[in-house]
């Protein structure tokens, strides 16, 4: 999907943040992102398959405690990995974290492609090497130039290549609605063993799902480090397979994000209206 609807979507988002009150119509909503109402609603079928009237209802306060509600009976089994119909749709993830000598070795004789690919949610950075998938970040306020030198920053030793025809395929890959249950990613990063405790804590809820911050903290039983919680997310290399999105504030306030807070809601609300489509 090109670029340019995302654009559209988000800024659909935020007008519709800033007037959710009145409950803006279609009229209303296409004529603040400059498009007409057959085309705005053709835009958001093409996004997700469902109507901008729908897809509000997936925005509400309401609908994200819900999800919080729903969630809860996941904290004991969120250690454990999760065993539901969400999980039919979503992709089997795997972590390898780098060890203290490959991090000492700062890349040396690794190699890294990269490239920037289109998503349903904008331009994505894809960085990956042999061991597996080391970044994935969607480009907001920083440049394709800052996220490359952040790469070699992160591995000053390895061979950083282009490679736009490989992360391209990944992308797909990633984003795919239709087949996501068939594709497995293997990701390789580099954190501390809390944050990657953390990470690998995440690709257990599952598409569709939200948790709070706390549910996560006691699924790592550590029920007093919400906060610690919190700091590793914030840091997560590899955008939407380590779901971060996923986790809200446990009052149903999306909370920040560090691609945007339009970005989160419009990830929550795309993955809530596929499961729905899915089952309906």
């Amino acid at each position: 999907m090109p670029n340019t609807h995302y654009d559209k979507i988000e800024k659909a988002i935020r007008y519709i943040n800033e007037n959710l009150k009145t409950q803006p119509s279609l009229e209303e909503i296409s004529r603040a992102v400059n498009l007409s109402p057959f085309h705005f609603q053709r835009v958001f079928r093409q996004w997700v398959g469902i109507t901008p009237k729908r897809f509000l209802q997936f925005l509400t306060i309401n609908h994200a405690k819900q999800l919080l509600k729903d969630s809860s009976v996941f904290d004991v089994s969120l250690e454990i990995g999760l065993s539901s119909q969400s999980r039919l749709h979503d992709h089997f993830v795997t972590l390898e974290a780098v060890t203290p000598g490959q991090f000492k070795n700062e890349g040396q004789d690794m190699t890294i492609e990269y490239g920037i690919s289109q998503s349903p949610f904008g331009s994505v950075f894809i960085a990956v090497t042999e061991r597996g998938i080391c970044q994935l970040s969607f480009i907001n306020q920083q440049t394709s130039s800052d996220l490359l030198a952040s790469l070699r920053d992160a591995w000053p030793k390895a061979d950083i290549l282009e490679n736009g025809s490989r992360t391209d395929v990944l992308s797909k890959k990633i984003f795919n609605t239709q087949a996501a249950s068939n594709e497995k990613f293997h990701l390789f990063v580099q954190g501390s063993n809390f944050q990657v405790k953390v990470w690998e804590s995440l690709v257990r809820i599952p598409a569709g799902m939200a948790c709070s911050y706390q549910q996560v903290a006691n699924s790592i039983a550590l029920p007093s480090g919400s906060r610690a919680v919190a700091n590793a997310i914030a840091k997560n290399p590899i955008g939407f397979l380590i779901p971060c999105h996923r986790v809200i504030r446990n009052t149903g306030v999306i909370g920040g994000y560090r691609w945007g807070s339009e970005r989160k809601q419009a990830m929550i609300a795309w993955e809530a209206a596929i499961a729905q489509n899915s089952s309906s």
